[in-house]
This record gives C-alpha cells, structure tokens and sequence, in this order.
C-alpha cells in the first residue's frame, strides 16, 4: 500500500484532458472479455460496488434509450439516480451522470488518480493493464459508491453481458432490451450464441424483464432464467405495448402489464422502437414498485417518460435542411430505421449520408437502406476501425444490382465526412429529407458540427 501512496504522491494527473488522455491511452490495450482485472480493481478499492443498487441493462440495440426512460422516471419521482452507459456523443464526462448532470472535471481527474496507481500494480502481474473500459467502468463504480450515493445506479453493458466488466455487479433487477446481428466476431455468429452471452447478466433470484422476440433467443433467456431461479417479464407474454399516436414530435402508447395497466404513456422518442423500449421501462419500474417498494407518482412517473432523451436516435437536429440523424450500425437498427422515417415524415426525395466501421454486418445493413434513397453519401468516420468509402461504395454496387426492389439512385463517394456533410446540406431542399447514419462515430462528429457544440469529444 505504501507503493501506492508513494506512486500517487509521484504521479499525479494535473488536469481533466490529462485524466481523459490517460484512460483513452489504455485503447491500445483491447476489448479483453472477462471480469478478473475490474475484480481485482475492486478488491483494492474494498469492493465499493457492493454498497450500491443497480439496474444493469444489456442488449443489442435501446439500451441507452431504455436507460435514460427508467432513470428520468426515477428522478422525476425524487430519487437520487447514478446513469453510467457508452458510447459518448458529446464529451466523455456523459459517461457519468448523477441526477441528470455529468461528473464534474475536477471529481473526474481526483477519482482518476485514485484508480492509476491500481492500474499501473495490476498491470505488472500476469493480469495484465487493465483496459479503458475496464478503468471507466471503475471509476463509475467509485464515483457513485464513494462521491454521490445515489439511490439507483442505472447501469449499461459495454459488449455482451457474460463476461462484460459490468457484470461485477449484482443488480436488484435485470434487462435484455432485445438481441440482434451485433459484435458477431466476439458474441458468436448465431442468435442462439448472441443471446447466451447477454443472458449471462440474468443472475439467481433476481428478476429479468426482456422485449427479445426471436423464439430461439426467448428460449435462451428464459432457459437461463429458470435455471437461476429468476422470474422473467416478457414481452408479448407478462406485458403489451399498443400505439395511440405517432408524429415527428413523438408518440404515445398504452402498456398493460400483470400488475396494471397505463391508458396513455407519452414519450418524444421516435420509432416503434422506442415503445418497446418505453414499456421494458416500465415494466422494468413496475417489477421495482411490486417488490423493491419503489414510490412511484403517476403523473411524475409520465412527466419523466415524457422528458426522456437520448441523443442521435431519430434526432431532427436540422430544420433548413431537414436533417435527422440516428446510429443505425447494425441490422436490426437499420431496419427500424427504414420502417420509422416513411412513417414519421414526409418527403419528395430521401438523401442518405454513412459511414461504418470495418467490423460491422455491412450487406444485412445496407439492405434495409438501399431501397429508400435517392442519393446514398458514402462516407468514412474519423476513427482508427472506419470502413474505406470506396469499398463500401463497391458492396452497394454489387447489392443494387442483385436487388429487384432498389430502384436508380445517385452514389456519391466522399471519404471525408464534412466535405460529405456539405454536399449533403447542398442536395437537400425544403420539401426533401436528409439522414445520417451509421457508425456513432460519424454521428457525434456530424451532431457536434450541426449544433455548433465546441466543446464536443467522441468516443467508445
């Protein structure tokens, strides 16, 4: 211990962009699944996750919507409310929230210096560096179990749920939003095996609610629940979602569920999506009410489904032109995507600008797209793992001509994404639509630009 000190004292990081550039600096160091290096991270802090109540979520695609509803309902409802999720769209401080706002710098940078020294002795043994996530995972934990105490920690899954760093917790309840063609070079290349590593968060006697809908994957879930003794809320079985009402400004839903019913929940959250997503919260809420003895008020309860955001999912971010953006990166969020945006607005011509990442299902994505535009911007992020544009450009030209149902449309290649942005803006006029899409990578860059946010960073 008195090296830790010693190395501390040495050692310390002076500044919020210093704190950032050392956890960022760990990159190099991989997604490495397993929970031995954040175990061994949290016995030399004293275990500070076991003093906190947390919500884990997982899933392929909603997890940060369906985080950001459950949390806005329980603040709403005067509960203090640890949120931890990734990736970041503005600034990595968004990674940490307590009641709604970011971790201040300062705490950021005194919890960092905490942690570096731990970091540094475990990198020495055979564990190996602890990774970024692994050390932002860490510091969540610290920074709410020893800065903020809140009542609830809503908290996300990085990649999977098995053996996801975050899956050090024993959560009150758990949540699978759904389970898709995501992360197949380290999930698994079928369903089945994506939804075994998600299930692995549904722990013994704790309850699991869930809006997965494949039977193969329902099968997995609810396999693993009954062998952990869990009870299991699903969708289409212990509870429903039907529409009232849909418009750009959002949407309303009835949710009927074993304990009651809910005439009307409004939420500014676009696509059907989005209800599924708004009843696993509130299903998720009403497990809690039942059982946890969760004071819920019932107008406070819909004043926090209605003020829920989440940004770059559906975001009408530009009006003259019109442009939405949304991180459509896998398949099943591209056919959401493809479903929402005839339904929620009207156009006489679609342009579509994206750009993904090399390790992405690039065909089943593109599918869902192809048949919607009438100009297709590709494009490249400004990440290390992005995909050329011209070999993404290829693939579509190989799919419109195996594909019937995809009529004529103009393919612009451009590498560079604001030169893309530019020529998009260009192209769109006022009775026409704009969409970017794809990596969340390119959508923070694009979000930041439109909005004029200086202060803007992006990362995992």
């Amino acid at each position: 211990m008195e090296k830790l000190w010693a190395q501390r004292e040495t050692n310390l990081l002076q500044s919020y962009d210093e704190a950032v550039e050392w956890i960022n600096g760990l990159i190099p160091f991989g997604i490495r699944p397993g929970l031995s290096r954040i175990e061994k991270m949290m016995e030399l802090l004293g275990n500070p996750e076991r003093r906190l109540q947390f919500i884990h979520v997982a899933g392929t695609n909603g997890k940060g919507s369906t985080c950001s509803m459950i949390a806005n309902v329980l603040l709403s409802n005067g509960y203090d409310v640890g949120l931890y999720t990734s990736p970041y769209i503005t600034k990595f401080t968004n990674r940490f929230q307590y009641n709604g706002t970011d971790i201040e710098e300062e705490t950021l940078v005194k919890l960092a210096n905490q942690l570096k020294p731990i970091v540094e002795e475990i990198a020495e043994t055979e564990l190996g560096s602890p990774t970024m996530f692994e050390v932002s995972t860490a510091l969540a934990i610290l920074f709410f179990a020893t800065d903020t105490f809140p009542d609830y920690v809503v908290f996300e899954t990085g990649l999977g749920g098995r053996l996801d760093v975050t899956n050090i917790v024993r959560p009150v309840i758990s949540v699978i939003t759904n389970v898709g063609h995501d992360h197949m070079d380290r999930l698994g290349n079928t369903l089945s095996a994506i939804a075994s590593e998600k299930a692995g968060i549904i722990k013994p006697n704790v309850p699991i609610v869930s809006a997965v809908e494949q039977p193969e994957v329902i099968q997995v879930i609810a396999d693993t629940a009954a062998k952990q003794k869990s009870s299991l809320y699903l969708l289409h079985d212990q509870f429903e979602e039907t529409v009232i009402e849909e418009s750009e400004m959002g949407q309303s839903f009835s949710f009927k569920g074993p304990f009651r019913t809910m005439e009307s929940i409004e939420i500014t959250l676009n696509g059907s999506h989005q209800r599924k997503n708004a009843a696993v919260a509130m299903m998720t809420l009403e497990v809690l009410r039942q059982y946890n003895a969760l004071v819920l008020d019932d107008d406070l309860l819909l004043a926090g489904f209605k003020t829920a955001a989440w940004p770059g999912r559906l975001e009408l971010v530009s009006h003259h032109p019109r442009i939405v953006i949304d991180g459509a990166h896998n398949p099943e969020g591209a056919e959401v995507l493809s479903r929402a945006i005839p339904k929620l607005y009207s156009y006489e011509k679609l342009h579509l600008m994206i750009a993904m990442l090399d390790n992405k299902n690039h065909r089943d994505t593109l599918k869902h797209i192809l048949p919607l535009v009438d100009t297709l911007i590709v494009t490249e992020p400004d990440f290390r793992m992005k995909k050329q544009a011209v070999q993404l450009a290829e693939l579509i030209d190989e799919m419109r001509a195996e594909m019937p149902n995809v009529l004529a449309f103009e393919l612009i290649i451009e590498p560079n994404w604001e030169t893309a942005l530019s020529k998009l803006q260009q192209l769109t006029e006022d009775k026409e639509l704009a969409v970017v899409t794809g990596t969340l990578y390119l959508i923070a860059d694009v979000r930041a630009k439109l909005l004029q946010n200086s202060e803007a960073e992006k990362g995992w």
